[in-house]
């Protein structure tokens, strides 16, 4: 498998995100020439220690990079203040540098909590991310959004902080549990839902290869069109003034149940999205902005690949609609206290609607809550 490039260009912050297989083992020659001394530490947590870490190893050691493991539970949970400080006072520790390198080497948790801690560590260290999910690959590990979350909701607390490369080894993702695969799969439909409707029929056609074990030609090619979708993106819109709301679609929904589930493996970011993505439709249908012929074909390719698409399908007691409301009423785009959500024209044309109407969405919340 050719290993492919994605450039995120953000001036004398721009970096490259490579995508292939088997570039864990070559680790060490991408991350050798970043280096200022030949060691890093390695930030990871037990479960992807134990499947990539003797990869990462081989990789290091073949350029004779001295590295140190830092590893932490596996885990949402693990987004938090204790563990951040745990890890700041880790590096710490091992005497890391403003100009030292650490690697982020996981899932979306290991990338955002050791962005933010890089972020804040000497007032600014320098990272890498390594993501070994398929959400990681595709939506977290790029663009720079770093963050732990607090008790009033996700990601509440954190900093914009560049990687200075992506490193995205597509065969890593063949030792994941399949839910784990449908979880990341959601960011990958959601590109398609935002802006691109062409890749959202090819994920229509192709979507069960992504996500059966073995299929890493589909899994490249996916993993590289979302990062080209994300990088222009994020060019064009660093800081999230505008346009780069628009990869929030399905979020402000999606975190409000991932917080009412207290952050557990009981909801996965992911199926939190893909529930959140169902709902934007149908609430944009709601709003008269989308027809239900579109909403209606985009739930079924959410359905397709194991997503669920109501509350219902969370086979769980639901939360109540008034604390769902509270949590949205967090999300990190409300302006003057009014509430941003990004909704669907139709598949592929999303758009920022602000000052939504937060009455009606609470009424909207009950009856799906009821139903």
């Amino acid at each position: 498998m050719t290993i492919e490039k994605v450039a995120v260009a953000l001036d004398e912050r721009s970096y490259d995100i490579h995508i292939g297989d088997d570039l864990l083992e070559c680790a060490g020659a991408y991350l050798s020439p970043l280096l200022r001394r030949p060691r890093l530490v390695v930030v990871t947590d037990e479960n992807v220690l134990a499947a990539q870490g003797p990869r990462l190893k081989f990789g290091l050691n073949a350029e004779n990079i001295q590295y140190e493991f830092v590893t932490l539970p596996p885990g949402e949970q693990t987004k938090s203040f204790a563990m951040l400080e745990k890890l700041t006072n880790a590096l710490l520790e091992l005497e890391i540098e403003r100009h030292d390198l650490v690697v982020a080497f996981g899932g979306g948790v290991i990338g955002d909590l050791t962005g933010f801690a890089c972020a804040i560590l000497r007032r600014g260290c320098r990272f890498a991310q390594v993501p070994t999910t398929l959400l990681a690959q595709v939506d977290s590990s790029v663009g720079g959004k770093t963050a732990i979350n607090a008790r009033h909701g996700k990601n509440l607390v954190g900093a914009f902080h560049q990687p200075v490369v992506v490193l995205s080894d597509i065969s890593a993702l063949s030792t994941l549990p399949s839910r784990e695969i449908r979880a990341g799969y959601a960011e990958v439909i959601k590109y398609g839902f935002v802006s691109d409707r062409q890749f959202s029929e090819w994920l229509s056609k192709n979507g069960s290869k992504i996500l059966e074990m073995g299929e890493e030609k589909e899994r490249q090619f996916a993993v590289k069109k979302s990062c080209e979708t994300k990088a222009a993106i994020v060019a064009a819109d660093e800081h999230e003034n505008g346009k780069r709301a628009l990869l929030n679609f399905g979020h402000t929904f999606g975190h409000a149940f991932e917080g009412a589930f207290g952050y557990t493996d009981k909801l996965l970011h992911g199926e939190a999205v893909g529930l959140g993505m169902s709902l934007a439709f149908d609430y944009s249908v709601r709003v008269g902005m989308c027809s239900e012929s579109e909403a209606t074909s985009a739930k079924a390719q959410i359905s397709k690949s194991g997503l669920p698409t109501t509350i219902a399908d969370l086979n769980s007691a639901p939360p109540s609609a008034p604390e769902l409301m509270h949590l949205m009423m967090q999300d990190k785009k409300r302006e003057a206290g009014k509430l941003t959500l990004i909704l669907a024209k139709s598949i592929g044309d999303a758009h920022i609607v602000k000052d939504v109407d937060i009455a009606d969405i609470l009424e909207f919340l009950k009856e799906k809550t009821a139903a």
